[in-house]
Parts: structure tokens; C-alpha cells; sequence
């Protein structure tokens, strides 16, 4: 996939999800244009209450309608500090009208980008990063987010990753990216493929999964495993 052609701004990629929160909003479906997405939903929140069963604070990243969140308090319904953030306020909204329904813990929100947002070293138990990483361009910003990430995780936290990803071999990338544009044909219609798959080159800058499980262990994270994958998508971790 090539990285180097013209990408969204940021802008323009908040305006597409401002119009597009209701396909976010449905926790048995989740992301329709995920492969697996209610598996890795259920998986990644399993997961998380696995390894930080005594979890206080949780930061979810890219939150969309709160899915994810909302997933993990089923498993969680203990926690006590939720941040939720998104470049979408609609989506912020959203998450937070849906999570104030179903849990009476601390709920803050911070709209705009994850590499601008403030985050106080050693202060969340979990983080949740569910399709949106691959909206980062350079791999140099990839390292920064992920060491900035690291950095705010408590002792024995984790970072656990749902995303689109590519694969290092074009042989390989092309069957998977082919199974995927069966995957969406199948789920609706052609026209849909199309559609995605355009948004996709436009918005998205997605990496290999090695690159993504190695730079879980470079920035600092143990214990670096792969929940889930099919096709162009996987689900994974790590913890501090």
C-alpha cells in the first residue's frame, strides 16, 4: 500500500464520522466494514478484564459511539474513571449519552486528536485503540503515539489494539485485501466495496502487523500477543 500519496486531513476525516455515527452505535453488530468485528470486540474486552481485573481507569481512544467501553463494562462494571476520546464530538456524544445509561463511574471526554491530547504518566489501567490508528501517517508518529501511550498505562495495564492492517509481502497483501473486498461485496453489494475501499485510500495509512507487534515491545510492553486476525484486520495487546 502506498503511504506516500495524498492523505485526508484530519479535518476532513472528523466531518466524515460527524456524519456517520449511527453505523458506529450498535454493540451486537459493532463496525460493519470490520471482518469479525463483534469477535474482537468480545475478545479484546475479555481480554483487558483478564489482565486488569482490578482496573479503576480506562481511556478509550478513537472511542466512536462507545462500543468497546460499553463492552468492557459487562466485564468491568466496577470501574471508576472512563476518558473517552474522538475527533468526532457527534461520536463523543453519542459514547457519552450510551455510558452515562450504563455506568455511574467518572466520565470525561477530550475531542481532537490523540497526539495532542494531555496524558499524565501512570494514570489509565487500560487503553482501548479501535480502528484508528491507521490514521497515522509516518511511522515516526506511530512511535511517538504508542511510546506516549506506554508512558500513561499504570504498572500491569494494558494497550489493546482492533485495526486494519497490511501485510509485508504484496503477494500476501493482495489475497487478503481481495478476501476483504469479497467479505464487503457479500455483506451488501459491490457498490459498497467500492465505497470503502475508496475511503480507505483516501483516509488510511495502515500498518503490517509485525510492525505493530514489534513496536508494542520497543516502546516498553510485555507479554505482546495477537487476540485475533482474518483478512486485512486483528486485534491485539499488550501489558506493562
Amino acid at each position: 500500500m502506498n503511504h506516500k500519496q495524498q492523505k485526508s486531513s484530519v479535518e476532513k476525516i472528523r466531518q466524515r464520522f460527524d456524519n456517520d455515527v449511527e453505523r458506529f452505535s450498535n454493540l451486537d453488530i459493532g463496525q460493519s466494514s470490520t471482518v469479525d468485528a463483534p469477535l474482537a470486540l468480545e475478545l479484546v474486552a475479555g481480554a483487558a478484564a483478564a489482565v486488569t481485573p482490578h482496573a479503576t481507569h480506562l481511556l478509550d481512544i478513537g472511542c466512536g459511539a462507545g462500543n468497546y467501553t460499553l463492552k468492557i463494562l459487562l466485564n468491568l462494571p466496577h470501574l471508576q474513571h472512563i476518558t473517552l476520546n474522538d475527533l468526532s464530538r457527534p461520536m463523543l456524544e453519542r459514547a457519552q449519552q450510551r455510558i452515562n445509561a450504563a455506568t455511574g463511574a467518572e466520565l470525561a471526554t477530550f475531542q481532537g486528536d490523540i497526539r495532542e491530547m494531555p496524558l499524565p504518566p501512570e494514570s489509565v489501567d487500560i487503553v482501548l485503540a479501535a480502528a484508528v490508528l491507521h490514521h497515522l501517517r509516518e511511522e515516526s508518529e506511530w512511535e511517538v503515539v504508542f511510546a506516549k501511550i506506554f508512558e500513561a498505562i499504570r504498572p500491569g495495564g494494558g494497550f489493546w489494539i482492533v485495526d486494519l492492517v497490511t501485510h509485508s509481502h504484496e503477494a500476501v497483501h493482495a489475497l487478503m485485501w481481495a478476501r476483504y473486498g469479497e467479505y464487503l461485496a457479500e455483506f451488501r453489494d459491490e457498490a459498497y466495496r467500492d465505497h470503502v475501499f475508496a475511503y480507505i485510500a483516501e483516509e488510511d495509512s495502515p500498518r503490517p502487523l509485525m510492525f505493530q507487534l514489534d513496536l508494542l515491545r520497543q516502546v516498553g510492553l510485555r507479554g505482546v500477543d495477537v487476540l485475533h486476525k482474518n483478512s486485512c484486520f486483528a486485534a491485539i495487546g499488550g501489558v506493562k
